[in-house]
């Protein structure tokens, strides 16, 4: 399985934007599938995750209400859409995917893992 992170940038505090990560290998479609971020200095902190089957989504206390999770198996990709950003959601974003998970939670659940992509919130 490989994953490749895209959208992101530079977003005014309160605006929105779109994380996408697309997937490919035999084995995508049936991966739980996750976002973590990372601030420099810091460890890298679990967002989401979504089932395989995309029934259950998971969040973590910091961004329930504001994110959601999903998934289009048709296009084998993954997004993450952020809403009421804030100056403290400035991070490194990486997508993630769980070969035998439902919904994981801890990073080292997680078997592949997508290339960052930054999101920078302005105050």
């Amino acid at each position: 399985v490989q994953l490749q992170a895209s959208g992101g940038g530079l977003v005014q505090a309160g605006g929105s934007t779109r994380l996408s990560c697309a997937g490919s290998g035999r084995s995508f479609s049936h991966c739980a599938m996750g976002w973590f971020r990372q601030v420099p200095g810091q460890e890298r902190e679990f967002v989401a995750s979504i089932s395989w089957t995309g029934s259950a989504t998971y969040y973590s206390d910091s961004v329930k209400g504001r994110f959601s999770i999903s998934r289009d198996k048709d296009k084998n990709t993954e997004y993450l859409q952020m809403n009421s950003l804030k100056p403290e959601d400035t991070a490194v974003y990486y997508c993630a995917a769980d070969r035998e998970g439902w919904l994981p939670k801890a990073r080292d659940e997680y078997d592949y893992w997508g290339q960052g992509t930054l999101v920078t919130v302005s105050s």
